[in-house]
């Protein structure tokens, strides 16, 4: 007896703006043993929907307070950080995403700023000027720019060694032009956003390569358009993000064929339930969801909230805390 084959629904060329709010709400009403097993990630979870929303203009979908109540409710006021779900230890990753959540929601005013920025300040090496991601010590690139990151956004820079800093972010820096995890790790587009996003709160993109850090960034793009993080590997949506944020801080997303990754990030939508997964076909999340419509804004897709490239948030919300 012959069989239907059931063919998967096509994929429009245009953003699926509703299905993609939805499938953000819905992302806390499965509770599933997924949604258990990725405690460890919830704060950060919370951070890429409500910046999801805010790039496509629908924030409001979210409850303001609800949300606020929730995060607050991850304040370790003994340490100073947040951790990333009740019962879990502080970390910096959790308490950025924390503060770029009361940034979004205006509420920035309830935080004990000075007992964050004194946790921040413990975890960085006075020798090497890396900094931890909690008591525990791992250090990388990526604890340097969220460290740099919290302090920027809450007005403390100048409490920063910021000498001991840009050292360490510097270090990691290769022949190629890339960045590292640490010094001498192989170059990643996901480390070269971090450090160049931390060279340029620090006012020092002066160190880096520029020409050929761009020139590397931009072989990332394959032939179907998408961006891979490094030579020889997979195209993945999140380097809509890592690779063109970094071409952008430094003036070179030009040198990207945008109308090509544009069509890839769309192709990469789910056109039954929303949201955006790291390739056509795949499972959609909201890690990939994020990163492929902050791709979007920067390649300036019609009806996206124009984002900051350095801070990954709405660049209306770092205006108005920046001033710039």
């Amino acid at each position: 007896m012959a069989t239907t084959q059931l063919q998967p629904t096509p994929v429009p060329d245009y953003l699926l703006t509703d299905l993609h709010v939805s499938y953000i709400q819905s992302l806390d009403v499965k509770r599933d043993l997924a949604y258990y097993m990725t405690e460890h990630l919830r704060m950060n979870g919370i951070y890429w929907g409500l910046t999801a929303l805010a790039l496509m203009g629908k924030q409001d979908a979210l409850p303001r307070q609800e949300m606020i109540d929730w995060v607050m409710s991850c304040w370790h006021e003994d340490v100073g950080g947040f951790s990333p779900h009740p019962g879990h230890e502080p970390h910096i990753h959790p308490t950025l995403s924390a503060i770029q959540i009361l940034a979004m929601q205006d509420s920035l005013d309830i935080l004990d700023k000075d007992r964050v920025v004194a946790y921040v300040l413990s975890l960085q090496d006075r020798k090497t000027g890396a900094f931890a991601g909690d008591e525990w010590g791992e250090k990388d690139s990526r604890f340097s720019y969220i460290a740099v990151s919290i302090l920027s956004l809450l007005g403390k820079l100048d409490v920063l060694d910021k000498e001991k800093t840009t050292e360490f972010v510097h270090r990691c820096a290769n022949f190629d032009g890339g960045f590292g995890a640490v010094p001498e790790a192989e170059s990643h587009a996901a480390y070269v956003w971090t450090c160049v996003g931390a060279l340029a709160i620090l006012d020092r993109l002066d160190l880096v390569e520029k020409d050929t850090l761009c020139w590397w960034l931009c072989e990332r793009q394959l032939p179907n358009g998408g961006l891979n993080g490094r030579p020889e590997k997979l195209e993945d949506v999140c380097y809509s993000w890592w690779a063109l944020a970094s071409l952008a801080i430094l003036g070179r997303s030009h040198w990207i064929d945008g109308a090509k990754l544009s069509k890839f990030i769309l192709s990469a939508q789910d056109p039954d339930k929303g949201g955006i997964a790291d390739r056509p076909e795949d499972l959609a999340d909201v890690w990939h969801t994020v990163f492929g419509l902050a791709g979007l804004s920067l390649l300036k897709h019609p009806g996206m909230e124009e984002v900051d490239p350095v801070y990954c948030m709405p660049r209306s919300v770092t205006r108005k805390l920046l001033g710039k």
